[in-house]
């Protein structure tokens, strides 16, 4: 056989199938490119793909180099106005201290009352009845030394003990200090002397009794 003879048509043939495994693997490689998310062929050749990644805001996430891993991170929330002012401490004028005319129950002294006069009672009961009234003081002038003591009201009666610890000063006693006396020297000057009207500071025990009585020295 001349094997000569027959070259040619081997070669055409061979290169017929050589075009066709080219064609064949150029299809599939563009097919597997157009397959994958986010790849896009470029100008420098067919079978050629370039990967590119979604943008990442950068102030909410941080990448790692090496793994290609994003991890999201907690952004704080901003404060809003500024710090919180700290309470304002505000200072109220005080009440006065004085009234300037007759006082009202509210406007009382809650220790102190106005003697005028003391009524006995049976011996049995180790009491007297001091009659009085509630006030407070007024407000005095420029050129004295104190305002007096303002009375409103009913007459009262409250039951002092007669074991009681009493102190007067002037004009019970000639003294500007205080001087202990019984409750019977008590009585007795103020039988002599009704509706003076002399000021005292009290305290009361457990049977609501006056157990203290002490009188408040005026100029």
């Amino acid at each position: 056989m001349n094997v000569d003879r027959f070259r040619p048509a081997f070669v055409a043939l061979a290169a017929v199938a050589l075009a066709a495994v080219l064609t064949g693997c150029q299809e599939g490689g563009a097919a597997a490119g157009d397959g994958v998310p986010g790849a896009s062929a470029t100008a420098d050749g067919p079978g050629v793909v370039e990967m590119s990644e979604a943008p990442v805001d950068e102030s909410a996430a941080t990448g790692d180099a090496t793994s290609g891993v994003r991890t999201p991170v907690k952004v704080p929330a901003r404060k809003t106005g500024g710090p919180k002012p700290k309470p304002r401490v505000t200072t109220e004028a005080p009440g006065a201290d004085c009234v300037d005319g007759p006082p009202e129950p509210e406007d009382y002294d809650p220790d102190e009352f106005a003697l005028y006069r003391i009524e006995e009672l049976d011996g049995s009961t180790g009491k007297v009845n001091l009659v009085i009234q509630h006030g407070a003081w007024g407000c005095g002038g420029t050129d004295t030394d104190g305002g007096p003591f303002v009375v409103s009201g009913e007459e009262s009666r409250w039951a002092l003990d007669q074991a009681a610890y009493v102190t007067v000063t002037d004009p019970i006693v000639a003294s500007t200090e205080n001087q202990r006396i019984g409750v019977q020297e008590l009585i007795d000057w103020v039988d002599a002397h009704p509706d003076s009207g002399l000021v005292f500071r009290y305290e009361t025990g457990d049977d609501w009794s006056i157990h203290r009585l002490e009188q408040v020295f005026t100029p």
